[in-house]
């Protein structure tokens, strides 16, 4: 197979490929933080894996800051650290 014929047979398979996971913002509810992509995918994960950020006030959820070029989250009052890896692998935070 030539490299045209493989790379037209890739792009038929999937549309679209990611190939970062950037972190671009942050949001919150009762149960879930949210973690929106550059690339468009928002990530919802519980709370309660992360239990600094279960009890935290919104005040200190909402200051976060977004280090290593969007690939982890950092509480510096709550001293929480997230890497977005974590998130998109789907584990929490005692088991990283």
């Amino acid at each position: 197979m030539t490299t045209s014929a493989r790379a037209k047979l890739q792009r038929t398979r999937r549309a679209y490929v990611p190939t970062t996971a950037l972190a671009k913002e942050v949001a919150f509810d009762d149960a879930l933080m949210h973690v929106t992509l550059t690339d468009g995918r928002i990530i919802g994960v519980p709370l309660i894996w992360f239990p600094l950020l279960r009890t935290a006030t919104s005040q200190q959820l909402n200051q976060y800051e977004i280090g290593a070029g969007g690939r982890s989250l950092h509480w510096p009052e709550l001293d929480e650290d997230v890497a977005v890896a974590q998130l998109l692998a789907g584990t929490e935070s005692s088991t990283i």
